[in-house]
């Protein structure tokens, strides 16, 4: 989707299994931006195909390489199809696409150096379950500590990103610490993060995250930066 500011935005759906859930993803984001892109990481069922039915474009990996790899893929397609910004979107339902517009409004302040727009789901965490939800203080409050700028929840994995920020390519990571790791180079090279706020709703889905092997992952990614 183009503005006068000439800012071009579309939403990407890394995606793993999520035969049952992304079709009303995509959907609902198709009000929002004109291009939704798939990046399928080798899911064993109908993922890809469905997505494709409801009007994605679907990029499909060769063997299952891990979500932020998933992103890296596709922030550089999108790039080289000449759009300007990205919005991460979970495929599973998680993230509400009619908070697509505020993101997009978000993109206009490109101009006082805002590279990176979070979704902040902690303005209201009734939906949000206990475990989640200390832990995501935590990790944001770690993560705020080593950027040196307020991230109110920096595990929220709906935002906003500047497709010429190069940290998106150049961050080593291909599993979920890829998004912490964005968010401190990012704040290193001086780009400015904003958030705004989110609703996030939980239901049947299953998370993707290995408890024991992303945290080592995540405290490897420490050590590393």
């Amino acid at each position: 989707m183009d503005n006068a500011a000439g800012v071009r935005v579309a939403v990407i759906l890394p995606a793993y299994r999520e035969g049952a859930r992304v079709a009303a993803v995509v959907t609902g984001c198709l009000k929002h931006v004109d291009k939704v892109l798939v990046v399928d990481d080798f899911s064993p069922d109908d993922t890809s195909a469905l997505a494709a039915a409801a009007g994605a474009e679907v990029v499909r990996h060769d063997s299952n390489r891990g979500k932020g790899a998933a992103l890296k893929t596709g922030f550089g397609h999108l790039r080289s199809q000449g759009f300007t910004h990205a919005i991460a979107m979970d495929a599973d339902g998680q993230h509400d696409p009619e908070r697509i517009p505020a993101f997009i409004a978000a993109a206009a302040a490109t101009a006082s150096g805002v590279v990176l727009v979070l979704g902040n789901r902690f303005q209201d965490v009734r939906g949000m379950p206990f475990v989640r939800r200390h832990t995501n203080r935590l990790m944001s409050w770690l993560i705020s500590r080593i950027c040196r700028t307020p991230v109110p929840d920096s595990q929220c994995g709906y935002r906003l990103v500047r497709l010429d920020n190069p940290v998106l390519y150049s961050a080593k990571a291909d599993h979920f610490e890829y998004e912490s790791e964005v968010l401190i180079l990012t704040a290193r090279a001086g780009g400015r993060i904003v958030s705004v706020p989110v609703p996030t709703t939980y239901g049947d889905e299953q998370s993707k995250i290995r408890p024991w092997v992303d945290t080592q992952r995540f405290l490897r990614l420490l050590l590393r930066l």
